[in-house]
């Protein structure tokens, strides 16, 4: 902070992340609404002004701030947006305005009549004048000009005559433009312990509390995943990156914009998981993508991170399929997963990048009871990282260079925070306009540190939350609180790796509850292939009644879920090829309507609009979205297997309603339009009838 003897404090700024250590997060478009509480000593009227500028820009933006309300003079708010993306700073300056306080000086003495204040209006003139030599100083010859003008009628203005010029809206405006700021005080935000490997931007330059942009992509999207090999369905072989532009399609059709792919590269032949995971792999099974490296296979490029799987294709047939999904207007996402398999080229010449057990020989992951003898952990913390982490940054700047600009990494949260702020900051200062998604279902500090340090989307427990207090619980922490700041949540009803005990127990009503929240409750999610024909077989499920207990149910997934099943797909196409009929009878008509519903609704685009709202049934959940005028009320019964029935909590307020005003919903998903009117509103929503509502308001 700038001080000076003439210097306002600025203290408790908002958003700040950690002091501003690291970035509060914006969509290009977005308005950072920027809160501090502003004083100074005396009776002086201050001045306060918000100011923003792209990283390395010279020139500030800058807008006036208000007080917050009449009752508090202290508090002191303004917004901006930001139209360009990557690394940008903000800063509060403020200062005793000499003009505004003179101005309300001589207002008070002038209606208490007295005169002729000629000491008053010289002083006042004064002020004009050193405006006019600012101007000047400035360039601008007209303002000066006629600034200096003012000055010297002044000197020689009656007292009625200085009130008029007092009262001016042109000068006030004038005076505003070049006010004497030479005593103002200036927040200020300079961390000294970053790290001196981080490149020099935003992790390292910033001065000023600053905000990192993402663009458009990064706030609103839908994404699909599936395995390149399954694109046809084969359950005896393989398909490659030519074969699968009638998936694209498929997803297209659905409304997806990303196409999501596991790992792509070589996959190593030594200790090759099986079908199921088991520990022998049978002639002809592919293996799992996430043992990443076959040195011993033809790759052209070193059978490594930087090659695709030869049974794929070649990386010109990638950037083909890449060239070919933009065509359609989508993107593709790729995983980033640091395995290497004991056939990788890493093990080989860099054995010292990872651990070695007493007797030398390397060791291979293991999650107890969990082992994955196809895969080896790396040391990022071995005598050599700083070569290790760059070579590792490279990877994702390769793939960069071949188009890809979204990154789905798995398992961050089992390597250190800092290798991930130094990836990040290196990568984005080259492609600002990169996303990395990070696949950490782990501690929620842990999960709320890698969102500060870069990532653009976090998965979240969402998968696990099935009950309407742990989805308000839950949903209200993450659109409410500090970490929404920095923190943005990408939905995910499952995943390879988990099939959740709900969609188990459910079956297909259950799916379709799940698919309305999860494209409903945040505007970033994704769902993994199979998810639209209600796959639901598990490796194990135990024996519940879910239908006689619902309630009890639905704790125990919010809670201890392993009661109830293990998690996991029978036959999971990480070890094998999938066969499946992509025409079966499933959901895919509901995900057309709910992305259509999304693309038409700007409410559906933000997150922090989020407000539930209360049911009289604990089994049917509610909640609203409002932007610009689009007035949305989702409805949801959280039961796969009856009926619920509840009155539901309208707010009026929020949807510009009066008290005892009709207004007409419109559920979006079928068509269908009711009159309601008041604060409460009667619903019934039946499994495989209707699984909830999505109500656009009409007054």
């Amino acid at each position: 902070m700038k001080l000076s003897p003439y210097t306002a404090v600025i203290e408790n700024v908002r958003p700040l992340v950690d002091g501003g250590r690291y970035p509060v997060k914006r969509i290009t478009g977005e308005p950072l609404v920027v809160e501090a509480d502003v004083f100074k000593e005396g009776h002086d009227v201050l001045s306060c002004v918000l100011k923003w500028r792209k990283l390395g820009a010279k020139a500030w933006h800058e807008i006036p701030m208000d007080c917050v309300d009449a009752w508090n003079k202290d508090r002191w708010r303004a917004s901006c947006t930001f139209s360009a993306e990557g690394p940008h700073e903000f800063t509060i300056e403020a200062w005793g305005n000499i003009w505004k306080s003179w101005q309300h000086e001589f207002e008070a003495k002038f209606n208490a009549g007295e005169r002729p204040l000629k000491s008053e209006t010289l002083e006042g003139a004064a002020f004009v004048r050193n405006a006019a030599e600012l101007a000047k100083a400035r360039g601008a010859k007209a303002d000066a000009e006629r600034l200096a003008w003012v000055a010297r009628e002044m000197d020689t203005a009656t007292a009625e005559r200085a009130n008029e010029f007092a009262h001016s809206a042109d000068l006030s405006a004038m005076m505003w433009t070049y006010a004497d700021r030479s005593l103002s005080t200036e927040f200020v935000s300079t961390f000294e312990d970053t790290p001196a490997l981080f490149p020099a931007n935003h992790r390292a330059a910033a001065r000023y509390p600053f905000v990192w942009v993402d663009r458009a992509g990064a706030g609103f999207s839908a994404w699909y995943e599936f395995f390149p090999r399954s694109a046809e369905g084969h359950a005896d072989r393989g398909s490659k990156f030519r074969d699968c532009l009638q998936r694209v399609d498929y997803a297209k059709d659905m409304g997806f914009d990303v196409i999501y792919f596991p790992p792509i590269h070589p996959i190593g032949v030594t200790a090759r998981k099986g079908r199921n995971n088991s520990v022998t792999c049978q002639p002809g099974e592919p293996g799992v993508p996430y043992a990443i490296g076959n040195r011993h296979q033809k790759c052209p490029n070193g059978g490594a991170h930087r090659d695709v799987a030869p049974e794929l294709g070649t990386l010109e047939d990638f950037r083909w399929l890449v060239g070919e999904i933009n065509k359609r207007g989508m993107e593709v996402a790729l995983d980033f997963a640091v395995n290497c398999s004991p056939d990788h080229p890493y093990v080989h010449d860099h054995p010292e990048w990872f651990y070695h057990r007493p007797d030398g020989s390397i060791k291979y992951a293991e999650n107890p009871p969990k082992k994955y003898q196809d895969v080896y952990p790396m040391n990022y913390h071995c005598e050599t990282w700083r070569e290790m982490w760059s070579e590792l940054a490279g990877v994702i700047e390769f793939w960069c260079e071949q188009g890809v600009r979204i990154f789905r990494v798995d398992n961050p949260h089992t390597k250190p925070v800092h290798f991930w702020e130094y990836l990040i900051s290196r990568v984005q200062t080259r492609f600002p306009d990169a996303i990395f998604l990070s696949e950490a279902f782990t501690r929620s500090k842990m999960m709320r540190a890698l969102a500060k340090v870069g990532f653009t989307h976090s998965y979240t427990y969402f998968t696990w939350r099935n009950t309407a207090q742990g989805l308000r619980e839950y949903f209200n922490e993450l659109a409410h609180s500090e970490s929404a700041e920095y923190m943005r949540p990408n939905l995910w009803p499952n995943t390879p790796d988990i099939l959740p005990s709900y969609l188990q127990f459910g079956g297909r009503p259950a799916f379709e509850v799940r698919a309305i929240l999860t494209t409903t409750l945040a505007p970033v999610y994704g769902i993994y292939s199979g998810f639209e024909l209600c796959e639901n077989e598990g490796i194990e499920r135990k024996h519940w009644d879910a239908a006689g207990d619902v309630r009890g149910f639905l704790a125990l997934c919010d809670g201890d879920y392993k009661q109830l099943a293990r998690e996991e797909y029978i036959d999971s196409e990480k070890y094998q090829f999938k066969g499946r009929d992509w025409n079966q009878p499933g959901i895919r008509a509901l995900f057309r309507k709910l992305n259509h519903i999304r693309k038409e609704n700007l409410a559906l685009q933000q997150f922090r609009n989020l407000y539930f709202q209360h049911s009289d049934n604990d089994l049917i959940l509610a909640y609203s979205k409002v932007a610009d005028g689009n007035r949305l009320l989702i409805i949801v019964n959280l039961d796969a297997w009856h009926p619920q029935e509840s009155m539901i909590h309208v707010p009026l307020e929020s949807f510009g309603l009066g008290e005892h005003q009709a207004f007409e919903v419109e559920d979006l998903l079928t068509g269908e339009k009711f009159q309601w009117k008041g604060r409460r509103n009667y619903v019934r929503l039946a499994p495989g009838e209707r699984a909830g509502h999505i109500f656009r308001i009409r007054p």
